[in-house]
């Protein structure tokens, strides 16, 4: 346990901080988890809308420094192949 008046306000910022990452982060894995179920159920149109309202939730997810730019660039680029190929397929 902290001892120090700064560090038992250190605790408390990164408490904050673990929760509002937590937050984000669910929001985030929620969104693809939906696009990967369209993409599953092979619905084309569901999964586009579904990808168009994912992209900004990892993008925003990126923005806020809970993931890594570049994982967030990967994740959107893996979600949009995916969604691609089911179009060229069907």
């Amino acid at each position: 346990m902290a001892n120090h008046k700064s560090a038992e306000k250190r605790n408390r910022q990164s408490q904050d901080r673990r929760i509002r990452n937590r937050i984000n982060r669910t929001r985030m894995r929620n969104a693809i988890k939906a696009v990967d179920a369209a993409i599953v159920e092979g619905s084309q149109e569901t999964a586009q809308e579904l990808l168009m309202k994912a992209v900004p939730v990892i993008a925003k997810t990126a923005s806020k420094g809970t993931i890594h730019k570049k994982n967030a660039s990967r994740k959107v680029s893996r979600l949009t192949k995916r969604v691609n190929k089911m179009q060229v397929v069907a």
